[in-house]
């Protein structure tokens, strides 16, 4: 089958700079690491061979799949240790690199069978030196096949071939055989010199690729086979000179397919071409500054053709790369520029930080503009937010201080510039654990719009979408799949949606991640009611806002300094009971001390609560509670447990009392800021009983208690 040649080479360009490369051998190569892949059912046995004269030691292989598998579980040889990123990678490390023709192998299991596996190979330098893609053969067990023949190998009905039947000195060969005996030793001879050894597989059957040697004379000899216990098959034919050959042989020149000037991550590629039948094209990609980002080789087939296929990596590299492709003789020359499809690019400094350490973000935006960054805790309580103005550069750092009693886990970071978020993930104290996350693209829309909803969960997963209506009913449901970097854009249409509040659910296994829009709502004409849970607030302490107007109306909250500077803006909504809550608003970290004022607007109604903002925290722990009515009826009733004033960086336990004095929760733990500021969510029972309720919060030298009445 003949191959479009531009479709090749465009692929070999997009594998070789996305690192996704799938690598066949390479013999001219110094450095050169081999990979083979058997499989059974959705198991996978992944072996890699450094090769015998290898001057490089890898210590690391990075392995991921395309956007239609994912990855289940690993197991790795003694001294190897395996990690799952977010993004779907598989990255193996050891204290132990392989060293010159060493061999290690990996088990890895997948959502479903014979998958592509990507790889990448990284020697203790930090150099890479191989990457590639292997095709998964599959076996009816992934155990070592034995030999069932005692050793015998050539059968009396055993039949073998050479492709062509006219071979020449110095040209490539394909021999293939049947009725052989299974999971045998052969060794292949012309005329008494032995040329290669292989195995049959486990039907008796073979095909390898060989090569006439440039030494060999012409004229007729036999090919023969031997097994272990000198049984013989042979056939005799007759070898031309190499010269009759390429007269016979039109030359066949090396070509490559058109190749886009950019590619983007995640970026499915192929690329195919021509050269000499039997030969091997092999690309050397570059970076701007000529360093070699990886080599790749492809095979060529006996009718001159070639093709390779692959996906940019995820973490490949921006900028200029350039491709020089040869096939020993003619050398061809691509350049194409890796871009990002993403407005804002950021990155955690290292994946996981560990408590005490300073969280470090780095990466592009839109420069000359500011954007905000919402740094959320394990919890999923904002743990710092900050506003940054960007210079013309472009180039942006966030960085998050912790303390040793920060808590651990996951944290996620909300970049904003203009009306483009990306979300990003890190650990503290352990790795990310990988998260179900949904953000549309706005809060409020037009009836008859269309609503982007933002995912992000794990690599090419497939997730259950619910749309809850605002009768808590099941308006729509569908499932996504995730792209391979664990995103996607999901457009929803709003033409049969009626006015009022809706909830997006996302479900995976255990998983869940929600978030509220609404449709059709306006600003409203009625008194509005704004209030804080308190009067005086310290420098990084979370403001709980609450109040009430008409039902189902759009407001706009503004947090305003002293000096009239709007330091924070939001806009929220009433609930169909006229109710708003909102608790993303904070206490900058360095504020101006004095009198504050949270305004919430609507139509023409306004009004506006006035609050303290202190330069130190009063001494003596101080509790409030509050009812979260911002949740739809289907979670259930929420109180939102907050303080000051308790030690700082210290563990808060919580505890409540019902009406009859019986202490009916007693385990609720929340760690305090380094302004012993803490916040903490309780989920009533279904089951609780209407009364005043007294809470309790202790921490190890402070203790404070409130009421509140639940109904």
């Amino acid at each position: 089958m003949q191959w479009s040649f531009r479709r090749i080479f465009l692929l070999l360009i997009i594998i070789s700079l996305a690192s996704v490369f799938s690598f066949t051998e390479l013999e001219a190569q110094e450095k050169l690491i081999t990979a083979k892949s058997i499989g059974f059912e959705k198991t996978t046995i992944i072996e890699f061979k450094n090769s015998e004269g290898s001057k490089s030691n890898i210590d690391t292989f990075r392995m991921w799949l395309g956007s239609d598998y994912s990855f289940k579980s690993f197991k790795t040889e003694k001294g190897w240790i395996g990690e799952k990123t977010p993004q779907g990678v598989i990255v193996f490390t050891t204290t132990k690199p392989i060293k010159a023709g060493e061999v290690v192998k990996f088990g890895l299991k997948t959502d479903k069978p014979k998958p592509g596996i990507n790889w990448k190979a990284i020697d203790v330098n930090d150099e890479q030196i191989g990457t590639g893609k292997t095709l998964v053969s599959e076996s009816e067990s992934i155990e070592p096949e034995v030999s069932s023949n005692g050793g015998v190998g050539i059968l009396e009905d055993s039949t073998f071939r050479l492709i062509p039947d006219k071979p020449n000195v110095g040209s490539s060969m394909r021999v293939t055989g049947d009725n052989f005996g299974a999971n045998e030793k052969i060794d292949l001879y012309i005329g008494n010199k032995k040329i290669t050894s292989f195995n049959t597989d486990k039907n008796g059957h073979f095909m390898i690729t060989s090569k006439v040697p440039e030494g060999q004379d012409p004229g007729r000899i036999d090919f023969v086979l031997k097994d272990s216990k000198n049984n013989e098959k042979s056939i005799s034919y007759r070898i031309s000179e190499s010269d009759d050959r390429m007269a016979q042989q039109e030359n066949i020149k090396l070509t490559i397919s058109a190749t886009p000037p950019v590619f983007y991550r995640g970026d499915n590629v192929k690329v195919t071409g021509t050269a000499e039948p039997g030969g091997t094209v092999t690309a050397t990609i570059k970076d701007e500054s000529g360093n070699i980002v990886t080599t790749i080789a492809v095979e060529v087939d006996f009718d001159g053709n070639w093709e390779y296929e692959g996906i940019v990596a995820v973490d490949t590299p921006f900028g200029k790369q350039t491709a020089e492709i040869t096939d020993g003789t003619n050398t061809i020359l691509r350049t194409w520029e890796v871009k990002s499809s993403k407005i804002i690019e950021i990155y955690p400094l290292k994946v996981m930080f560990e408590p005490g350490q300073t969280i470090i973000f780095n990466g592009t935006v839109l420069p000359s503009q500011t954007i905000e960054f919402v740094l959320e805790d394990p919890q999923g309580t904002e743990f710092l937010a900050q506003i940054i103005n960007v210079n013309s550069s472009g180039k942006v750092r966030f960085e998050v201080p912790t303390e040793r009693s920060s808590p651990e886990g996951t944290y996620i970071l909300f970049a904003t510039q203009g009306d483009d978020t990306e979300i990003i993930l890190v650990g503290l104290g352990e790795l990310p654990v990988e998260q179900l996350i949904v953000k549309p693209d706005k809060l409020n829309y037009s009836s008859g719009e269309n609503a982007t909803l933002s995912i992000q969960g794990p690599a090419s997963s497939t997730i259950s979408l619910l749309i809850i209506d605002p009768s808590d009913k099941t308006k729509f449901s569908d499932n996504v799949i995730l792209q391979p970097d664990g995103r996607a854009e999901y457009e929803l249409d709003l033409k049969d949606y009626g006015s009022g509040v809706y909830t997006v659910v996302l479900t995976r296994g255990n998983a869940q991640a929600t978030e509220i829009f609404s449709v059709g709502l306006q600003a409203g004409s009625g008194k509005i009611d704004v209030r804080t849970t308190k009067d005086s607030y310290a420098s990084g302490e979370s403001i709980l806002i609450l109040g009430s107007s008409a039902k189902n109306i759009l407001l706009t909250l503004s947090l305003i300094d002293p000096d009239g500077n709007v330091v924070k803006t939001k806009d929220t909504f009433t609930n169909k009971d006229g109710v708003f809550s909102e608790n993303s608003f904070r206490i900058p970290l360095e504020p101006k001390v004095g009198t504050w004022t949270v305004y919430a607007k609507s139509g023409p109604n306004f009004d506006e609560a006035e609050i303290d903002v202190v330069g130190e925290v009063q001494e003596g722990m101080i509790i409030f509670a509050e009812i979260d009515d911002s949740l739809p009826a289907f979670y259930g009733k929420i109180v939102i447990v907050s303080g000051y004033g308790a030690a700082e960086n210290h563990r808060v336990f919580i505890s409540a009392i019902d009406p009859d004095g019986v202490e009916i929760e007693k385990d609720l733990t929340t760690n305090t800021t380094k302004e012993g500021v803490f916040e903490l969510r309780w989920k009533l029972p279904d089951d609780i009983i209407p009364g005043l309720y007294t809470i309790i919060a202790k921490d190890a030298f402070n203790e404070a208690k409130t009421t509140i009445q639940i109904n």
